[in-house]
């Protein structure tokens, strides 16, 4: 028997509602319509379970062979109504939830309906438990990758990553399919990387999440950000910044214009940061404009713009139009070219107050990292009112932290008096077994004083100016990570990772 064949074809789906399409895919049957005739689609491989299934319909549609990727393309089609479609069903009944890990893992192992296509309902109520389950744990984002032989889902918990699950290599295919649908991305395409974004509403309360997936050997990985609410912007107390650095900054704040800096490696809470300062200083009266990338915390009231490089809306181009805007404060998510440099420079010279961030290791070397971007050196010394260093540390589990011996030559390389007691981490149950619960932001900042204008002019280098800076009294990152240490908040190990050792 002779059926005409398509190669590589991009066919629409047929759904009408008298064919029960959840079985007709089970048997490998699709429909469309080629030239407005409605035609059935089967391939190669699964011809003969298809053409048994289609004798029992009576449908008089010619039938049409196509490649297999022609077919997959189509059948992704119709997964996707079909999860739509369930998922209308499942609204309905959203205390679908699994709560504890463990009942998870068993859901998993005994779902054995998980892996048939015909019921989506499991995969919905999987996916909904893992971001349950995430923000239950304070997670701060969620990793879905896919090995040779199965795949593993991890939690970020206070900075570091931790193993939550394994799942099955097929169930992965079907999660990573579902969170494509929720944040309407191409569930066909599996060789480019994709982002986007969703809201999910969990046990009543409302969440952002920003999703980006990637093709990697083994099949997708998709990395979600949970992503904050305005009413969950902290204030700079509480994100443990000492109390002088704090009145320092608030001081810094007040001012009419100039330029603002917040530096650290990325993920050291930079853009919390920058949000708090912010908030402080948001008034009614006050025009405040952000360009970000991307916007990460969603505030009431100040205008956020999302960089979107795709359409030629980059850091430098919001920034030129921001200007034109009227505003009073203006803050660029990141410093990262010469020309995003120079604006910025510039339009603290002209009256507004900018804050932005940058990728340095100490609040000096902001000076340099400025001077290589090609901005003159008057510009910096009249614009720039201070940079803020920032790190995150974990702090040690109250519960289960037990006192350690350190090496004498460990404490004299970096100056810590010998009498004190010091703590590691150990591990329990309040912790999650990591030893650690909870950050703190701890900071260094330097401000733009005249002496250091007057450094500035006599062509002193960064760490001529540090020593300057440190000989006045400035505490540097270091000198906090000590008193954390002595008053056993955070580890030795802790510490170094942070950047005892930079002095």
């Amino acid at each position: 028997m002779y059926f005409p064949h398509l190669q590589d074809v991009n066919l629409d789906p047929l759904w009408e509602e008298d064919i029960n399409h959840k079985l007709a895919l089970k048997h490998a049957l699709l429909f469309s319509t080629l030239d407005e005739v409605k035609v059935c689609i089967v391939e190669k491989s699964t011809l003969a379970e298809a053409l048994n299934y289609f004798s029992k319909l009576s449908l008089g549609y010619p039938i049409y062979t196509v490649d297999i990727e022609s077919f997959e393309r189509l059948k992704n089609k119709f997964l996707e109504i079909q999860t739509g479609s369930d998922f209308e069903e499942m609204a309905t009944t959203s205390d679908e939830l699994i709560e504890v890990e463990g009942d998870l893992l068993e859901f998993i192992r005994n779902s054995q309906d998980l892996l048939s296509s015909e019921d989506s309902a499991p995969i919905i109520k999987l996916v909904n438990s893992l971001f349950f389950q995430a923000l239950q744990k304070g997670a701060s984002d969620i990793h879905i990758e896919s090995g040779e032989r199965k795949g593993e889902v991890r939690l970020r918990m206070d900075g570091a990553l931790k193993k939550h699950l394994d799942l099955d290599k097929s169930i992965v295919t079907l999660v990573i399919n579902r969170i494509k649908v929720i944040s309407n991305l191409d569930i066909s395409e599996k060789r480019v990387p994709q982002d986007g974004r969703t809201q999910l509403s969990i046990s009543g309360k409302s969440i952002d999440v920003r999703v980006s997936i990637l093709p990697t050997y083994h099949g997708e990985r998709v990395v979600m950000r949970i992503l904050s609410q305005s009413e969950h912007i902290p204030t700079l107390e509480s994100l443990g910044f000492t109390e002088d650095i704090t009145i320092d900054l608030y001081k810094l704040l007040n001012h009419a214009h100039g330029m603002i800096l917040v530096t650290g490696p990325t993920g050291s809470g930079k853009s919390t940061t920058l949000h708090a300062c912010m908030q402080h200083i948001a008034t009614p009266d006050k025009n405040i404009i952000t360009v970000e990338d991307p916007v990460e915390y969603n505030a009431d009231n100040i205008s956020q713009i999302q960089v979107n490089t795709k359409v030629g809306l980059t850091f430098a181009a919001g920034l030129r139009s921001i200007l034109r805007q009227d505003p009073d404060i203006i803050m660029v998510g990141e410093i990262r070219d010469s020309e995003t440099a120079d604006i910025a420079l510039r339009s603290a010279l002209t009256g507004h107050l900018l804050l932005s961030t940058l990728h340095t290791n100490d609040a000096t070397s902001s000076l340099s990292r400025l001077m290589d971007m090609g901005i003159e050196n008057f510009l910096i010394s009249s614009t720039l009112l201070g940079v803020l260093a920032q790190r995150l540390t974990r702090k040690l589990c109250k519960e289960c932290k037990e006192v350690t011996h350190l090496a004498p030559a460990t404490m004299e390389e970096v100056s810590l008096p010998i009498e004190e007691n010091y703590y590691k981490a150990v591990g329990c149950k309040v912790c999650d077994f990591t030893g650690y619960k909870g950050r703190q932001a701890i900071g260094e900042l330097f401000v733009i004083d005249d002496a250091v204008k007057g450094m500035m002019k006599d062509g002193f280098n960064d760490h001529q100016v540090r020593e300057a800076m440190k000989k006045n009294g400035m505490t540097t990152i270091a000198d906090k990570l000590k008193s954390m240490l002595i008053a056993g908040e955070t580890s030795y190990e802790e510490a170094v990772r942070v950047g005892i050792m930079d002095g």
